[in-house]
């Protein structure tokens, strides 16, 4: 069961609100039996219609946006099909990820009608950044030892798990990714360190405001069960807080503004 989305940021033309794990952003095909979904969340919460603007995958948690009028919608939509909005991720992964690199791997679409070997390879390129790591004496595979990764992950693109498959196709799975992870480390986490999620959240957006001459600058606070593991990992220095910030042409003229606590309740 979810409650009201923590809202991170709104105004008169849009909504950012904070996803949990779990939660559909609105119904397809693919979501038989389901009756609870963010966008039908925030409509209620708001009292208004909202209109999403892009998509998280439903394990994802983190920053989603809405819209509150159809224009807005269209613009904020070509700003993402432009790729003009920058987003910016953590994961947690299996193994001592890169320093730094750039995972430049065209994907094929894996849910369409079609078998995967007959559709078009397109363009993916995500950057990602080692943060932190951890070694646990614990023997998880074929180790006595057992390591993992704190990832800033910064997609330039927007294909379907891309995140998840570029660190999979580079040999650092995100934890509880059930189709391109490993399941030891998985049920791992699951069993012994509560964590029976995929530990991927979208912490951070920029994009230009459809209505101001300036960048909005928004960040996400983590969901309960990340930020205890950031805590156990000797990682609270990576914890993001949720924050908005504006900038205009001029630096002088930022303006940031942090929330110590969510403005509503935390969907479990």
């Amino acid at each position: 069961m979810f409650d009201a989305l923590p809202i991170v940021y709104q105004d008169d033309t849009l909504v950012a609100v904070r996803k949990p794990s779990g939660l559909l952003v609105h119904r397809t095909a693919l979501a038989r039996g389901e009756t609870r979904f963010a966008l039908q969340c925030l409509r209620d919460q708001l009292g208004r219609h909202v209109y999403p603007v892009h998509r998280l995958d439903r394990p994802t948690s983190g920053l989603l946006l809405f819209a509150l009028d159809p224009g807005t919608a269209r613009t904020l939509g070509e700003e993402f099909t432009a790729q003009r909005v920058r987003k910016r991720y953590l994961a947690v992964v299996r193994g001592i990820g890169p320093e730094h690199e750039w995972l430049d791997a065209p994907l094929r679409e894996e849910d369409a009608k079609r078998p995967k070997a007959e559709m078009p390879a397109q363009p993916a390129r995500t950057e990602v950044r080692r943060l932190d790591s951890v070694e646990l004496p614990v023997q998880v595979d074929r180790y006595p030892q057992t390591r993992y990764s704190l990832i800033e992950a910064r997609p330039l693109t927007g294909r379907r798990h891309q995140i998840r498959r570029h660190l999979s196709g580079r040999g650092y799975p995100i934890i509880g990714d059930a189709k391109h992870g490993k399941g030891l480390h998985n049920r791992f986490f699951r069993e012994r360190l509560d964590c029976p999620r995929l530990l991927l959240a979208a912490v951070g957006m920029s994009f230009r405001h459809p209505e101001h001459r300036a960048t909005l600058y928004i960040d996400a606070a983590l969901e309960t069960d990340m930020r205890q593991l950031f805590e156990r990992f000797g990682w609270s220095g990576h914890l993001p807080v949720d924050a908005v910030r504006w900038q205009s042409a001029a630096p002088s003229e930022t303006l940031e503004t942090r929330h110590a606590e969510p403005s509503c309740h935390e969907c479990l």
